[in-house]
């Protein structure tokens, strides 16, 4: 397996150059034994564009990397919350990207940071061929509003991502379902700053359709997870969505969880490791 920096010497010297000229930014390569583990790598210009890089020794020729995003109702969180998440993969052999994506603001919506997952994307791809890695060979893993975004993104990219991910991510805010529902009250102001466009509930923008998962709809294998007592993506968003995979014949798999609220891998480490990660390491392999 080629690395990226030990046997790339030329490679070396653009990067650090690279990143010498780069004002406060924080970088650190770790190599182990044949491993490496590549932090805070600029994808683009803005201070939030960055990544870490993590290829174990002995990932198989060609296997798809998982580029992974963090939570935090769009407008928070960092890539660090899902180190964990990354670790495991690393301890399993599977090569992962965890990004650090713009935060929801005045000019950033939901779009923007779905540019940055596809700038991500083409940054690791000039990379791909010195790790023996395809370009555009993705799962996207994604956490809460990660969630959101690795579902509406992978739908909407298929040539590139493989399988998708979401643990606990908001799906749909359009359907009458979502519009009549108390989840719906008290959601719609952090909503409509992600879209972009005011939330007018007896004049709903077709911008709210957009953005929403369950309209996007390809065929692209996906795995949820949801609690059912989760009180801030509510349990009906990832049945709603389980409904559509499933009447468009998708391949798909929803695990439902009882008694179990939002991100349950941050509070319930028994249902994380016998539950979550198990699932997420058979999907990514099989």
């Amino acid at each position: 397996m080629k690395k990226l920096i030990t046997k790339y010497p030329v490679f070396v010297l653009g990067l650090i150059g690279f990143i010498l000229n780069s004002c406060n930014t924080k970088f650190r390569v770790w190599v182990g034994n044949d491993s490496q583990k590549i932090y805070n790598l600029k994808y683009g210009e803005h201070k939030r564009q960055k990544m870490d890089v993590f290829l174990p020794a002995e990932y198989p020729k060609h296997a798809p990397v998982v580029l992974i995003l963090h939570g935090g109702a769009w407008k928070y969180g960092r890539k660090e919350h899902m180190i964990k998440i990354q670790k495991l993969l690393f301890e399993n052999n599977i090569p992962s990207i965890n990004i650090n994506y713009r935060l929801v603001s005045k000019n950033i919506t939901y779009r923007q940071q779905l540019d940055d997952i596809q700038s991500a994307i083409e940054k690791f791809n000039s990379l791909s061929e010195k790790a023996e890695l395809n370009p555009d060979n993705y799962i996207i893993l994604g956490e809460s509003a990660g969630g959101h975004l690795a579902l509406l993104y992978g739908y909407k990219n298929p040539d590139k991502i493989k399988k998708i991910i979401s643990l606990s991510g908001p799906t749909d805010f359009y359907t009458d379902e979502y519009l009549k529902s108390f989840y719906s009250r008290y959601t719609s102001g952090t909503v409509q700053k992600m879209v972009g466009t005011k939330f007018n509930r007896k004049n709903l923008s077709e911008e709210f359709k957009t953005a929403s998962p369950i309209a996007n709809v390809s065929n692209v294998p996906t795995l949820l997870f949801q609690g059912n007592h989760d009180f801030l993506v509510n349990y009906r968003q990832g049945l709603a969505l389980d409904s559509v995979l499933t009447e468009k014949n998708i391949p798909h798999q929803l695990v439902f969880m009882d008694k179990t609220g939002h991100a349950p891998r941050f509070f319930n480490r028994k249902k994380r490791d016998s539950i979550i990660y198990p699932a997420i390491l058979e999907w990514i392999k099989k």
